[in-house]
């Protein structure tokens, strides 16, 4: 059974750090490419960061420099490490897994980061 559980979300003051974690399970493959978006209150899904198997990363021009995306492979397994905080960085962020080998185009349940000015 595939799940994608996501841990990490929190309050946090402007200019903090928080790290994002998600675990897909259920998958006997490497998926193709894993990544974050996030939904803010009134706004629609937008992307945050996406790294794929191979290593390939892809930001969201507004957390460049101040975001970090990674991954373990064998584990199917990917952290957002997000730094130097700001207000509008709050959002519901959500973990997705897609490989288009597979027809995959999976999301987890979101975790909730909320940051304070």
């Amino acid at each position: 059974q595939v799940q994608m559980v996501e841990s990490g979300g929190g309050l946090v003051q402007a200019g903090g750090s928080l790290r994002l974690s998600c675990a897909a399970s259920g998958y006997i493959f490497s998926i193709g490419r894993m990544g974050w978006y996030r939904q803010a209150p009134g706004k629609q899904r937008e992307l945050v960061a996406t790294i794929t198997r191979g290593g390939t990363t892809n930001y969201a021009d507004s957390v460049k420099g101040r975001f970090t995306i990674s991954r373990d492979n064998a584990k199917n397994t990917v952290h957002l490490q997000m730094n130097s905080l700001k207000p509008e960085d709050t959002a519901v962020y959500y973990c997705n897994a897609n490989d288009g080998s597979y027809g995959i185009n999976n999301w987890g349940t979101g975790t909730l980061v909320t940051v304070s000015s």
